[in-house]
């Protein structure tokens, strides 16, 4: 017979759930989430991970995800055949490319995932923010959903640090038909999406883990209360030790974009005569014999233990993937940042704010000697970034991370800042071009009327500062009251 001491416990012990996790085929996305899957199994939970096993010329991250006790679901049979012009897209992060590519991929999972929803019945889905099948399917089965955001949380604000190459945005623009069109090939699967925008921008209604805290966060208080702020998801408890003989400066262009012999050249080039250790990481898909004959005090390895590394590393020029740069200012390690992309650039614009780098603009030989030489020859760099470690190592963690997956779906009644803003603007909005139309009937009584077109091409120019500065003034008032 249970006593009532018995019966106190059970019903304070934690309701243990069934966790699906979803990601895309990409190191920098599934690495994060693989340290929050093994907390979630030593709590008791069932994690099922769906991701894919290296067939077809994918990663294999099967042993990552076993060794961290979840169940492993190979996805690799559900990737569509794509063609040498679509694999190029793929390889130049082509975000058209990657959006159309992630449709053909979820519609070819779709009865696969749809016989696992109903046979595995998830409590919660756990799936990346790019991975459009597990968001999809999470809507479609009206399961609680959970994001796990591997870079900064993107809004209209925060979007704004982003800086897109001329080749990235027309991408963008002449992609938009060929979006358009694979957005229309779902409809009859049951899933409804008008506008790609709400696969991938993060919005305040959404339940979202993102690793980094709200300090490093760019406009952190426009997110509401689904969104926790849990720093670097990392499996190690190394602490940064910088004591050597000498600087050890070190150089990687992640996972993806690597393949630039060109580059890794002029960064041998420029360390060959200086007074330090270089190690460059430069992947699997680079020859390695592209690089000729290595000085002494250079190496080149295809891979390394990123964050045994950076525990010693004097300086980092990265290529500022979110991971990368987090790792790196959780080592206490100051940066070059040498940005490829919009999302990295708007990782390394905000490492450079807090001053725990600088930005690579002379990608030359003596560019880049000069940019290592500043970093290491200024100790304010590594002040800060080690400020920015400490930050990262004071928020919740992995710890964080699971207990909010584990309490989803989340409540929240606080002011929306971000709905605030857009009432702002739509009331600067009606009144800016009421007083336009009159200026420009005004007009029309004192010069000639084929030219009033020009009041209002000046005046679409004029309004977006305009608009942007009410709207800054506005952000800060709101969090000011927020705080108060």
């Amino acid at each position: 017979m249970e006593t009532q001491t018995d019966l106190e416990m059970q019903q304070a012990a934690p309701v243990k759930k069934r966790i699906a996790f979803f990601c895309i085929p990409a190191h920098g996305h599934t690495n994060p989430m693989l340290p929050v899957a093994a907390e979630l199994v030593r709590r008791g939970n069932t994690v099922r991970f769906y991701s894919f096993g290296g067939t077809g010329g994918l990663p294999d991250f099967s042993e990552k995800i076993r060794k961290t006790g979840a169940e492993f679901i190979a996805c690799d049979a559900y990737m569509p055949e794509v063609s040498a012009e679509e694999v190029a897209g793929l390889k130049r992060v082509s975000i058209t490319e990657m959006t159309v590519q992630a449709i053909r991929i979820m519609l070819s999972m779709d009865a696969f995932l749809d016989a696992e929803f109903k046979t595995f019945r998830p409590d919660v889905v756990y799936t990346d923010s790019a991975c459009f099948w597990g968001k999809l399917n999470a809507w479609k089965h009206h399961v609680p959903m959970v994001v796990s955001t591997s870079t900064f949380a993107f809004n209209q604000l925060s979007s704004t640090y982003m800086k897109h190459p001329p080749a990235e945005i027309a991408d963008m623009v002449f992609g938009l038909a060929r979006i358009g069109k694979a957005l229309k090939s779902m409809e009859p699967y049951g899933y409804k999406v008008k506008n790609p925008l709400t696969l991938v921008q993060s919005d305040n209604r959404t339940d979202s883990v993102v690793y980094t805290s709200r300090r490093f966060q760019p406009y952190a208080e426009s997110f509401s209360g689904h969104y926790a702020f849990v720093g670097p998801s990392v499996f190690s408890d190394a602490v940064p030790d910088k004591k050597k003989a000498r600087p050890l400066v070190y150089i990687s262009l992640g996972t993806v974009i690597n393949d630039r012999p060109d580059f890794y050249g002029k960064c041998i080039e420029a360390l060959k005569s200086m007074d330090v250790d270089g190690l460059i990481s430069c992947g699997m898909a680079l020859d390695r014999e592209k690089l000729g004959v290595l000085p002494e005090n250079v190496r080149v390895e295809p891979y390394v233990d990123q964050l045994d590394i950076l525990s010693r590393a004097d300086v980092f020029l990265t290529h500022c993937g979110m991971n990368s740069v987090s790792e790196s200012l959780y080592m206490a390690t100051p940066m070059v940042l040498y940005p490829q992309t919009g999302e990295q650039y708007a990782v390394a614009k905000r490492a450079a704010e807090l001053g725990a780098g600088v930005l690579l603009k002379d990608d030359s030989v003596a560019g880049i000697r000069a940019a290592v030489r500043n970093v290491l020859e200024n100790a304010s760099y590594g002040d800060a970034a080690a400020e920015c470690g400490r930050d990262f190592r004071s928020c919740s963690g992995v710890s964080g991370a699971a207990d909010f997956i584990e309490s989803a779906p989340h409540e929240w009644d606080g002011i929306d800042l971000i709905k605030e803003l857009n009432k702002t603007n739509i009331r600067f909005q009606i009144v800016y071009w009421s007083i336009v139309s009159v200026l420009i009937f005004l007009a029309g009584f004192y010069i000639d009327r084929k030219y009033l077109w020009l009041i209002g091409l000046a005046a679409g120019i004029i309004s977006k500062p305009i608009c942007k500065r009410l709207q800054e003034r506005r952000y800060a008032r709101l969090v000011k009251e927020q705080q108060e």
